[in-house]
Formats: C-alpha cells, sequence, structure tokens
C-alpha cells in the first residue's frame, strides 16, 4: 500500500509539473471508500486551473474519476481505493458511544466517516440544522442513509424522549422499523394519511408552548412525489413545518433525486439548511443539490459515497451501512413504549381512516352533547382531504378523522389525560351498529364523491 501511495503521489505532482501548476504532494488520508491526497501549491497558484485537471489526474493515475476540492489552503485530490471497504454502522456507534471525552448529544444521528477519517454526527436541534434534504440518483444509497439516520436516533435515545413519523410512499424503505417503539403512528404510505399526519404536526406546532417540547422527527421518502401527487395541502403544511417547526421541536429529513425549485417550491428548498448530497449525474444537478458550483457531487462513486453541505462547507463521507437484518435485530432488542392506562377492550392507538373500512354509525345527538365542548371540536372543523363522502355520510367521516387527528396530537404530546380517555370510550360506545363499504362504492352502493 505505501508503494502504490508513494506512486500515485509522484504522478499527481508530474502532471501538475506539465501544467506549469507548482504543487507538492505533502500528505493524505486513507478511508474505506477513497485516498485523499494533500497537495499544497505554491504562492499563487490559480486554484481554478488545479481543480480542472481532475480529468488529467485521472488518467494519469488510471482510475475513472477523481475528485479534486479546495480544503483550506491546500487542495485534496481524492482517489477511490481499489479494495473499497463498507462502514459498518454498530460498530461505529459504539465507539462514538463509549467515548470518555465526549459524550453523545441528544436527538443526534451517526452519518458515517468523513473524509479526515473521523465520525461525522449531525444534531438536529441545532439552529444551524433544523431540516436535513437528502439527495442523489438511484443507487446513491439515500435509502440507506435514512435507515442509518432512523435506527441511530432510535438507538440514541428513549421512546419517551422521542416520536418518530416515518412517510414511504414506496411501502419497502422503511419496513424493517414497523415495530420501532418510538413510532408515534404506524408507517404511513398512503396520500390520504401523508396529508392528514402533515396537517396534524402543524396543529401540534401551532399548540406547542413549552421552552423545550418533546422532539418529533418526521422522515420522509421521495418527497418531490408526495409533493406532485399531494398538491396545494400537502405543499402548505410541509412550507409551515420547514418554516416554523424547529421551535416547537419538529424536525424534517426529507429525501429526493432532484431538488429543484420547481418540484420543491422555493420556500421548502431554502428552509433546509442542510444538504446530504449523495452521487448526481450532472454538473447542473450538482449545483442544483449542493447549492455549489463546483462541489464534485458528479464524481462521488455512489452507493453510499455523499457530501455534507452545511454552515459554508463541504464534508465528503461514507454511509454507515446497516442491514436489515440489523435493523430487525435492534429493533425487536427496544423495550415497548410506555403503556397508557386506558378503558379495557380499548386501542391504544387508531390507525388512520382507510377509505375501505368497517365504520360505526354517528353517534346521536344526545351523546355528543354529553361534552358539548369536545362536541364542538369534533364535529365543527374541516375533514381530512382525500376523503370520500356522499351526502350523510359527511357527518360520520368528519367525527371519525377528528377523533383520529385529536387522538395522534395528545399521543404526539405524550397527554393521555380524562379528556383523551372519554372520547376513546365514546368512540366505543357507538361502535354497537356498523356501516360496510366495498371499493368503488359510496355508503349504499351509489357513486363516490372524492371530496377536495
Amino acid at each position: 500500500m505505501r508503494k502504490l501511495l508513494e506512486l500515485q503521489a509522484d504522478r499527481i505532482e508530474q502532471v501538475l509539473s506539465l501544467h506549469n501548476q507548482t504543487a507538492r504532494v505533502t500528505g493524505g488520508t486513507v478511508t474505506p471508500r477513497w485516498i485523499s491526497f494533500q497537495v499544497l501549491p505554491a504562492m499563487g497558484a490559480k486554484i481554478s486551473h488545479i481543480k480542472n485537471l481532475h480529468e488529467e489526474i485521472a488518467a494519469a493515475l488510471d482510475i475513472s474519476s477523481c475528485r479534486v476540492s479546495r480544503r483550506g489552503a491546500a487542495i485534496a485530490v481524492e482517489v477511490p481505493r481499489d479494495d473499497p471497504q463498507p462502514v459498518r454502522f454498530l460498530p461505529l456507534l459504539r465507539q462514538v458511544q463509549q467515548d470518555p471525552t465526549q459524550p453523545y448529544p441528544p436527538i443526534t444521528a451517526t452519518l458515517g466517516l468523513a473524509e479526515d477519517g473521523s465520525p461525522l454526527l449531525i444534531r438536529l436541534p441545532s439552529p444551524n440544522v433544523a431540516h436535513i434534504l437528502v439527495a442523489g440518483t438511484t443507487g446513491s444509497g439515500k435509502t440507506v442513509l435514512l435507515q442509518t439516520i432512523i435506527l441511530s436516533l432510535a438507538m440514541s435515545n428513549q421512546p419517551d424522549a422521542l416520536s418518530l413519523v416515518l412517510i414511504d410512499p414506496k411501502g419497502s424503505a422503511f419496513s424493517y422499523f414497523e415495530d420501532l417503539p418510538h413510532l408515534a403512528r404506524p408507517i404511513i404510505t398512503a396520500l390520504y394519511e401523508t396529508t392528514e399526519t402533515l396537517q396534524s404536526l402543524v396543529h401540534l406546532m401551532e399548540r406547542r408552548t413549552a421552552p423545550k417540547p418533546k422532539p418529533v422527527v418526521l422522515v420522509i421518502d421521495e418527497l418531490a412525489d408526495i409533493l406532485l401527487i399531494g398538491g396545494q395541502p400537502v405543499h402548505c403544511a410541509l412550507t409551515r413545518l420547514t418554516q416554523r417547526g424547529r421551535e416547537a421541536g419538529i424536525h424534517i429529513i426529507a429525501a429526493t433525486q432532484k431538488p429543484t425549485t420547481a418540484v420543491l417550491g422555493s420556500l421548502v428548498k431554502a428552509n433546509f439548511p442542510v444538504r446530504l448530497v449523495g452521487k448526481v449525474m450532472s454538473i447542473e444537478d450538482a449545483r442544483v443539490a449542493t447549492g455549489w458550483s463546483g462541489s464534485g457531487a458528479e464524481r462521488l462513486l455512489g452507493q453510499g459515497d455523499f457530501l455534507a453541505v452545511a454552515e459554508g462547507r463541504v464534508t465528503r463521507f461514507q454511509v454507515a451501512h446497516v442491514t436489515p437484518r440489523e435493523i430487525r435485530e435492534r429493533v425487536a432488542e427496544m423495550p415497548p413504549a410506555a403503556s397508557i392506562s386506558i378503558p379495557a377492550n380499548t386501542p391504544a392507538r387508531i390507525r388512520p381512516i382507510s377509505p375501505v373500512l368497517t365504520l360505526p354509525s354517528p353517534p346521536p345527538p344526545t351523546h355528543i352533547d354529553t361534552d358539548r365542548t369536545l362536541a364542538q371540536q369534533l364535529t365543527n372543523s374541516h375533514l381530512w382531504p382525500d376523503r370520500y363522502t356522499t351526502g350523510e355520510e359527511s357527518y360520520r367521516w368528519g367525527w371519525l378523522s377528528e377523533v383520529c387527528r385529536f387522538l395522534f396530537r395528545r399521543e404526539l404530546e405524550g397527554t393521555w389525560d380524562r379528556q383523551t380517555r372519554q372520547v376513546i370510550a365514546l368512540a366505543e360506545s357507538i361502535s354497537t351498529t356498523t356501516a360496510t363499504r366495498a371499493p368503488g362504492e359510496g355508503p349504499r352502493g351509489g357513486a363516490v364523491e372524492l371530496r377536495e
């Protein structure tokens, strides 16, 4: 290995000399995926000229590509290794958590190994972080990075100190976390559930006044797909969460292939101060994803090779890899969430209502009037978006929608008081008669109207 490093250093110096750029290789770092040579240019050398020689350097080293970037007063020439090694997440997390010199901070995720070989961590409550946007093409490692972040947060924080909300349109990226005790509700895959969840989080944000509320981390896969299909309700809710969510303890981690303003919108894009960018297809895509010119994201290796753009700096890192089996084993080892004292025969968590369900009949007015304030909250609100309603059924749907929304907010806030138990008991008391609806049919077999 030492002879190979010396040979590559000599060739880098020769290429620079042939192009009238006086520079010397003064050292470097060997990481599991690449080798970073530190090149010190002569005083007055044109940095831009040296960065433009990346193709010539790659040809001299007989490699497919290399990345050249400035690092302080020096130039970093990053060359892929012939024998790349993966970065294992679990050993890396144990190493960080057992470091006696620095305690592991709360609500912090371990991402992987940085370009200098040190662990790279990101703390979500930091004013310079708040929300994270993950970008990269298919095969860049976005899903693995999201899985690493979720497991890192879950293993480092107890369920009573952190709530997770996972939105997975594909239904496969987060399926290994379905039994995670930190989940505020089951993993969300349907669009109508996504819309309701974002609006519920907005309501939670508006109601929170405590100085240090319980953190809620919302993780979204395929953000662009959700925005395109969900339309204005999803876009408005997401915009408000990215603008004001940090003060209420709500943080968003979202992944998309190409974070263009045309898809995400200018306000959503501007409120993601941290970018984690994997391999992209072109120089223009690299500029859009990182917000920087000349970041070199188009020359990344893929499969977990990422750039972290934060606080005006660009840091290359290798994502720590965790296998599906390791995720299932760690989730199974976690203690369940604290049980809640609720009436017998009542589910502790009510799932969002799907379009095909057996539904309880609407409560008689005499039952609703038993708690007039609560009745007004449950019946006078708007229906969920994308909800099937026809005539007299709208009352039933509105009531049940607000019951689920009310319970979801209470669960996120960690408050399960007398009023909450009354709502559950009321829902149970009206479940004696049901009405069944088949797919594509109304409550009486008629045409179904999609309420916008």
